[in-house]
C-alpha cells in the first residue's frame, strides 16, 4: 500500500494530468496529489478547439476534462498558471516560477507539445496566429469570425491535421483560404499520396485553394497589419491572417535540464520511458505528448499526440506511479472532422513502413476503410464515414493479422470474419 504521507506531483495541466489525478484517487491514493499547469484554466480537452468550439457549435464550459469543483473534492491541490522552472532529483523536488520548491515521492510530466514557430520575417505581426491553447482558440475564433464577415483571407502555413481542420472551419464562417504545403499533397507523412489526395479534393470543393510544393518565405505587413504571404517560388498570396500549423515539438527542457534521457528528434523527439512509462529515473514518469514510449507491436520508439493517447497514458502512468503491473502498448488512434467527412485512423504507417494500401469501399464517396499493409500484415486503418469498425481495425493491427487482401477489400465479407 502507498503511504498516506506521500505526495505525487503532475507537472502539465492538461488532460494526461488531469486523467492520471483523477486514476490516483480511483485506485484508492490517499497522499497529496498536487497538479502545476501553466495555464490558468483549468485542464481542457484539445480536440474542440480545432473542432466544435473552434465553429462556435460547443459552449466553452464544455472543453474542461473536470468540472472546477471536482479538484476540491477529490483533494487534488491545483497550482494553476504557474511554471515549474527546475526538477532537482537528488532532492526530489520542483521548483516553480515564483521560488516555491515542492517535494514530491512521485513525479509525472506531462508538459505536452508547443507549436512549431515560422522562421521567416513578420511573424511578430498581430495577425500571424497559432491554436494550441484555449486562448488561441478564444481568439481565432473571433478572428474567423471577422474574416467571415469582411470575405478577409487567411493563409494556413501546413496542410496537416490541424491545418485542414482549421481550413474547413474557416470556410465555414466564409473566409477565403490558401494553405501552403511544401509536400505534394495534404497530409503526405500520415497517409502518403494514395490518400492525401482525397483531401486536396475535399477542400477544393469547398473553395480552398491549395499551394502545393512550397514554404512560407516572407509575411508582409504594414502598422503591424498582415498584407500577404510570400513563397520560395515568387508567389504571393494576399492574406489578412496567417496561421502556421507546422507542427508541434515536445516540451522537453524541463526533463533534458533533469538529465533525463531524450528521444532523438528524428524519432519524434520527446522524454523517454518504458513500457510503464517511467523515465530514466525511477521515480519520474512521463505520459502524452511529451512520452516517447517504445512500442513492442511496431518495434519503434513512438511519441504520439493525439487526444487518445493523453486520454489513456495519464491513467497509465498513474496506475505505474502506484506501483502496479503496467505495459503500455495501445494502439495509436485519432479521429477528425472536416465539413461533412468524419474518420478515425488507427495504427501506424509512415511512408516507407508500408507496401500497399488496400480500400475498402468507395473512396470515390467517402464511404471505404483504408489499409496499410506491410508484406500483407495490417499496420493502419482508416474508416471514413464508416462507423463501428474500429475495435476490429485495431484488432487486426494488434494481432498482427495478414488477411488476404481481396478479403480486405470486399465490403461483403465481415471484417470480423478476418480476425482469424
Amino acid at each position: 500500500m502507498v503511504d498516506a504521507d506521500q505526495t505525487f506531483v503532475i507537472v502539465g495541466g492538461g488532460l494526461a494530468g488531469a486523467k492520471a489525478a483523477e486514476t490516483l484517487r480511483s485506485e484508492g491514493f490517499t497522499g497529496r496529489v498536487i497538479l502545476i499547469g501553466d495555464e490558468r484554466d483549468h485542464p481542457y480537452e484539445r480536440p474542440p478547439l480545432s473542432k466544435g468550439y473552434l465553429l462556435g457549435k460547443e459552449e466553452r464550459d464544455t472543453v474542461f476534462v473536470h468540472e472546477p469543483a471536482w479538484y476540491a473534492q477529490a483533494d487534488v491541490e491545483l497550482h494553476l498558471g504557474q511554471t515549474v522552472v527546475s526538477i532537482d532529483r537528488a532532492a526530489k523536488a520542483v521548483r516553480l516560477g515564483d521560488s516555491a520548491v515542492i517535494h514530491y515521492d512521485k513525479l509525472l510530466l506531462a508538459t505536452g507539445a508547443e507549436p512549431r514557430r515560422l522562421d521567416v520575417p513578420g511573424t511578430g505581426l498581430a495577425g500571424v496566429h497559432h491554436l494550441r491553447r484555449l486562448a488561441h482558440a478564444d481568439r481565432l475564433r473571433q478572428v474567423l469570425a471577422s474574416l467571415g464577415r469582411d470575405n478577409g483571407h487567411l493563409v494556413i502555413a501546413g496542410a496537416g491535421w490541424i491545418g485542414l481542420e482549421i481550413a474547413a472551419a474557416a470556410r465555414e464562417y466564409g473566409a477565403e483560404v490558401t494553405v501552403v504545403e511544401p509536400e505534394p499533397t495534404p497530409l503526405h507523412a500520415v497517409l502518403g499520396p494514395e490518400l492525401g489526395q482525397m483531401f486536396a479534393d475535399l477542400h477544393a470543393e469547398h473553395g480552398v485553394r491549395f499551394h502545393f510544393g512550397a514554404r512560407l518565405t516572407e509575411i508582409a505587413g504594414q502598422d503591424g497589419m498582415v498584407l500577404a504571404a510570400r513563397t520560395d517560388d515568387g508567389e504571393e498570396h494576399p492574406a489578412h491572417d496567417v496561421l502556421a500549423a507546422i507542427g508541434a515539438a515536445p516540451r522537453t527542457s524541463l526533463a533534458e535540464s533533469a538529465g533525463l534521457e531524450i528521444a532523438e528528434r528524428a524519432h519524434g523527439g520527446g522524454v523517454v520511458v518504458d513500457a510503464s512509462l517511467r523515465t530514466s529515473d525511477p521515480d519520474i514518469f512521463a505520459a502524452g505528448d511529451v512520452a516517447a514510449v517504445h512500442h513492442p507491436l511496431f518495434d519503434t520508439s513512438l511519441r504520439v499526440e493525439h487526444w487518445a493517447n493523453a486520454l489513456n497514458g495519464g491513467p497509465a502512468a498513474a496506475r505505474a506511479m502506484l506501483g502496479k503491473d503496467v505495459t503500455y502498448d495501445r494502439v495509436p488512434y485519432f479521429f477528425s472532422d472536416q465539413y461533412d467527412v468524419g474518420l478515425e485512423y488507427s495504427g501506424w504507417a509512415p511512408p516507407g513502413s508500408y507496401d500497399q494500401v488496400v480500400v475498402r469501399g468507395d473512396a470515390g464517396k467517402r464511404e471505404f476503410v483504408a489499409f496499410w499493409l506491410s508484406e500483407g500484415r495490417v499496420l493502419a486503418g482508416m474508416n471514413v464515414n464508416v462507423w463501428d469498425v474500429t475495435d476490429t481495425i485495431q484488432k487486426l493491427i494488434s494481432t498482427g493479422a495478414r488477411p488476404p487482401a481481396e478479403s480486405l477489400s470486399d465490403p461483403s465479407v465481415p471484417l470480423e470474419s478476418l480476425l482469424g
